[in-house]
């Protein structure tokens, strides 16, 4: 069994907290997670929800509140003080849920001090909970080769927290408070629902999902300019508007505690209390007998600082929570729909061994045409493409486009049209935004197309108009057309429809989100554009999987640049293909290879089939997970190393040499995540005989290597 990882604190003299891995004979969950496994239980008066990595335990009496958050892989405990499990904000006024009162400090908490606290008893009261399996939120199933998820949904348990209040007004109105933990992974969820069971209807204005008063990573008597954050990564399924977890976050907040008067900051300003809300909003007029459900939180604990390890964390916690994020079919971006022309693309991929083919953006394609002819057409090519084990789907613009001054996104400032993140935006919650997606519906449907690359998803737009059919006004518009959207790609899950969209959507259903680069980088020369879209994939998969990233390769000329920027004619840059498609392949990113066709000639033929192949041949470990040995400069070698302690193949080192002389050197190559321990067989390309090495204690080889100048290189570790 692989020694664990158990992070140390050394105390410098400076009083610097820095962190260091020492053996110990406990499984490390990033590569043998199978032994954690979630329960919950009373203790006292606690609930207690714990997996082996984490605890929560939750005081029932006279309240309930989570006095206890503890990491147990590190020890630490992430709370210094007690605040309310939820906030709900109804017909306008503030209530907590939850919650004990009567402390004195909150820069630390001894347990001693529990049992004397009170509740609130201006409060929503605590008065039993359930405790089941976690079923699946989205209904999806694996069933697709190119498919690498175990399962089909994260396991685990869900307890549910009942709370009711006094007064009179609210006495029929529950507040549940859900949490979820998780098998193998150190990963809570949690999430309001408000029931009205009343017999008029009730206005939600706002609410807290998640209320942590966090120790602060450091004593700032100051303000700094950045503040240090716990030691835990947070996101919700509210997310858009962005490519990475941080860019499209609206829910997750680091607040001032006024509570916290003995906190060293001079000002009272550490935000050192995690809020989970909506910045307005949602607003919701909850009618009788109807129930609301807010967004989800999701808190992985991480037990160190090395970058690596804790972004591998946050794309295990994506494998688990998303597994339809690891679908990756091979696909080409087919720019026409010329029947003609569609049909020998899907003959083309057939041939090379593509898997899809997406009728692109500048295609022709329009899906909100809904005509027989054109639905008609589309089933043909469709059928034609089943018919040969190829799949077909296409490209539909949402948001950066203008409609109509009735329907677009008003600006609150001006009560005019425009001041949406693309300008001008069709509102979802319109009448027009109704109708939009229906027409999708249909179409996918009838024609049988299997994916939508949807451009411009909802970004995160508010919309000031009190004319559209599905929001009041500005202050619910925002979460009415996330959950319209959301609602949409539940169903293409359903459906088993692929989807494409350039927006962080992962954990409601989107397959795949760009990689990160600069569009008009594609129309610079060939040489540069591999060279920056090796960067892209380096980067971007810091903190997503290979198949959760699409990248980019402009087969014909793509925001201009003319003949040295493009690949075509095919047959006249081979050598250039060839490298966009070995760091493509080779780092399990797929790339919209946009243009009319796949090969010109039977050498270009022979190149694809070759590549393709050779994915195909090592498809699981080049999906797996990336470790950065060094990122390209330009200067020296550069590449990374997929490593999956679970398969046959445990490691997939690719290396590349931008340099014009041959590079000849010994690099250390970092092991441990492949779960080998004592020895690993290097193959160089694939060769049937490798060489065993041994790894030193910080599991780690020196391998020789020599790359040819312009080239590359491949191993293959088991």
């Amino acid at each position: 069994m692989k020694p664990f990882l158990k992070i140390v604190a050394l105390l410098s003299i400076t009083l610097i907290l820095s962190f260091t891995f020492i053996a110990e004979k406990a499984n490390d969950w990033l590569i043998d997670n199978t032994v954690y496994e979630a329960q919950v239980f009373n203790k006292g008066k606690d609930i207690v929800l714990a997996n082996g990595l984490i605890t929560r335990k939750i005081r029932m009496s006279p309240n309930a509140a989570t006095v206890e958050f503890r990491n147990d892989v590190t020890g630490e405990n992430m709370l210094r003080s007690i605040k309310p499990e939820a906030e709900v904000t109804i017909d306008g006024k503030v209530y907590a849920v939850g919650g004990l009162t009567g402390l004195k400090e909150h820069g630390y908490l001894k347990n001693e001090w529990i049992d004397d606290l009170e509740t609130d008893e201006s409060a929503f009261q605590f008065k039993n909970y359930t405790n089941n399996p976690i079923d699946r939120k989205i209904k999806w199933s694996k069933n697709k080769e190119f498919n690498l998820a175990t399962k089909g949904f994260a396991t685990g348990r869900e307890i549910v927290l009942e709370f009711k209040h006094k007064s009179p007004d609210l006495k029929k109105i529950k507040v549940f408070v859900h949490y979820e933990i998780y098998n193998g992974a150190p990963l809570i969820s949690k999430w309001i629902t408000i029931e009205n069971n009343s017999d008029k209807a009730v206005t939600v204005d706002g609410f807290k999902n998640e209320m942590l008063a966090f120790p602060e990573p450091e004593n700032a008597v100051d303000k700094p300019e950045q503040w240090l954050r716990p030691n835990m990564h947070v996101e919700s399924d509210y997310a858009f508007g962005g490519f990475s977890a941080s860019s499209a976050n609206h829910t997750i907040f680091y607040e001032k505690d006024p509570e916290y008067t003995s906190q060293v900051n001079w000002n009272l300003e550490t935000p050192c209390l995690l809020e989970s809300k909506l910045k307005v909003g949602p607003n919701k007029l909850l009618q009788p007998k109807e129930t609301f459900e807010s967004f989800h939180t999701y808190e992985l604990l991480l037990d160190g600082t090395d970058r690596e390890r804790n972004s591998l964390s946050k794309r295990k916690m994506y494998r688990l929570l998303a597994p339809w994020s690891t679908e990756n079919p091979i696909f080409m971006h087919l720019t026409s729909t010329d029947s003609t022309e569609v049909v020998s693309a899907i003959d083309q991929c057939k041939e090379t061994g593509y898997e899809m083919v997406i009728l692109s953006f500048g295609s022709g394609l329009n899906m909100e045409d809904t005509t027989a002819v054109n639905i008609q057409k589309f089933k043909n090519l469709a059928d034609y493409a089943h018919g040969k084990g190829i799949e077909l789907g296409g490209y539909s613009l949402f948001s950066s486009r203008r409609i109509s001054d009735a329907v677009d996104v008003i600006d609150k400032k001006t009560g005019k049209p425009g001041g949406a993140k693309f300008g001008n935006a069709p509102c979802l919650a319109s009448e027009w935004g109704e109708s939009y997606i229906e027409k999708l519906k249909y179409f996918l449907d009838k024609t049988g197309f299997d994916l939508l690359e949807h451009d411009g998803p909802y970004p995160g737009d508010f919309c000031a108009s009190t004319n559209h059919k599905h929001h009041k006004g500005y202050e619910d518009s925002q979460w009415e057309q996330w959950k319209m959207t959301t609602d949409f790609y539940h169903w293409l899950k359903d459906k088993r429809i692929y989807l494409n969209a350039p927006d962080f959507y992962y954990l409601n259903g989107s397959n795949k989100c760009g990689i990160g680069y600069r569009e008009v980088n594609w129309s610079l020369p060939r040489e540069q554009q591999i060279m920056l879209g090796r960067q892209n994939i380096y980067d971007g998969t810091w903190e997503k999987t290979p198949s959760m990233a699409w990248t980019f390769v402009p087969l014909t000329e793509y925001h201009g640049g003319g003949k040295e920027a493009t690949l075509e004619p095919l047959s006249k840059h081979l050598l250039d293909y060839e490298k966009h498609m070995v760091q493509n392949y080779g780092a399990g990113v797929q790339a919209c290879y946009r243009g009319p066709r796949l090969y010109d000639t039977e050498k270009t033929k022979e190149l694809v089939i070759e590549q393709i192949d050779h994915y195909k041949k090592y498809r699981e470990i080049l999906n797996s997970d990336i470790i950065h040995l060094r990122r390209p400069d330009g200067r020296s070698w550069d590449g990374f190393m997929h490593a999956n302690p679970d398969n046959s193949e445990k490691g997939f080192v690719m290396l590349f040499n931008p340099t014009e002389n041959t590079i000849d050197e010994v690099i250390k190559v970092p092991l441990y995540y492949t779960g080998l321990t004592e020895f690993a067989t290097i193959a160089e390309k694939g060769k049937k005989k490798g060489k065993k090495y041994e790894l030193n204690r910080n599991y780690e080889v020196d391998l020789s290597v020599k790359i040819p100048a312009n080239g590359y290189t491949w191993f293959v570790i088991n």
